[in-house]
């Protein structure tokens, strides 16, 4: 652990005596987003970015069942995506099971490098990928945010990162650090590895979902063929137009003006229609809960 009471990656758990370290602040700008249903879109380029890593996409190759779990591990992962933003007390709790889930992941990169899932050279990339793609996305699907409020987010997204257990040394601590931090990434680590090129194929062999309804599980099973191939296009389409350009450009990833005719449309549709919403359709689960005890008083 540093000076700053930040819990070092791979620590097991907080030592006696030192504070947990705070999820980002009910009424933020995390808050307003991250737990609406619009967020869901973007989820795709950040996990791209993120395995487009060498060593991140060589760990997720090796040990993740995206393969042949893809349902449930996204369940899984959005779940804890919404624990470090909701969940109070509960926020530095699974920042720690993260921690402990990741501590034996270690192997060779693309690049014949050994790595382990926690090193900060990795693990504050996979961190810091949704940053830019919540800012360039929310363009699309939210309302401008202010140059205050784009800071305003950054900061709480340090805050995620420390709930994460990455140490202030292992993040840039400022917008200004930030980019120049980015851009190097993309240009001296960043590559079309294996698993990047899997999560916007069109083709790929995915599983079908197996819903707790027979009667769903039914209609799943005669109409997955055709399912199937739209959900990955339409995955490939906001995996791809979501992303950044300038990490489109480093994953080796087309784009054209015609598509992004397309994702302007899909956007404005979604970003006019979804505010309509009552909150209970509006935000998961966890984050309307969360919302609702914050009005009321309460954590």
């Amino acid at each position: 652990m540093n000076h700053t009471g930040h819990i070092a990656p791979g620590s097991p758990e907080t030592p006696a005596g030192r504070l947990d370290p705070e999820p980002p602040p009910p009424g933020g700008v995390l808050w307003t987003t991250a737990g609406d249903i619009r967020s869901l879109l973007t989820l795709p380029a950040a996990f791209t970015m993120q395995v487009a890593h060498p060593a991140v996409g060589a760990g997720v190759d090796q040990y993740s069942v995206f393969r042949t779990d893809p349902w449930g591990r996204g369940e899984r992962s959005l779940r804890s995506v919404m624990l470090w933003v909701y969940g109070g007390d509960e926020a530095a709790a699974e920042g720690r099971r993260v921690r402990r889930l990741h501590k034996e992941i270690r192997g060779t990169d693309t690049r014949g490098r050994r790595y382990h899932s926690l090193d900060p050279a990795c693990y504050a990339w996979v961190h810091a990928t949704g940053f830019p793609v919540a800012q360039y996305a929310g363009r699309y699907l939210f309302r401008r945010i202010t140059p205050a409020q784009e800071r305003q987010m950054y900061r709480e997204w340090l805050r995620v990162g420390r709930i994460l257990g990455l140490r202030d040394r292992d993040m840039p601590q400022t917008i200004e650090e930030f980019w120049p931090y980015y851009h190097r990434m993309l240009a001296e680590e960043i590559e079309p590895t294996k698993v990047a090129r899997e999560l916007v194929a069109t083709d790929a062999d995915l599983p079908r979902p197996e819903p707790a309804s027979p009667a769903l599980r039914l209609l799943l099973r005669l109409t997955w063929p055709l399912l199937r191939t739209g959900y990955l296009r339409f995955r490939a389409f906001v995996t791809v137009g979501y992303m950044p350009p300038d990490a489109r450009a480093a994953i080796g990833l087309e784009w054209t003006p015609a598509q992004e005719r397309r994702l302007r449309r899909f956007s404005t549709a979604v970003r006019l229609l979804v505010p309509l919403l009552p909150e209970r359709l509006r935000y998961l689960p966890q984050a309307r809960a969360a919302r609702a005890r914050w009005r009321a008083g309460t954590r």
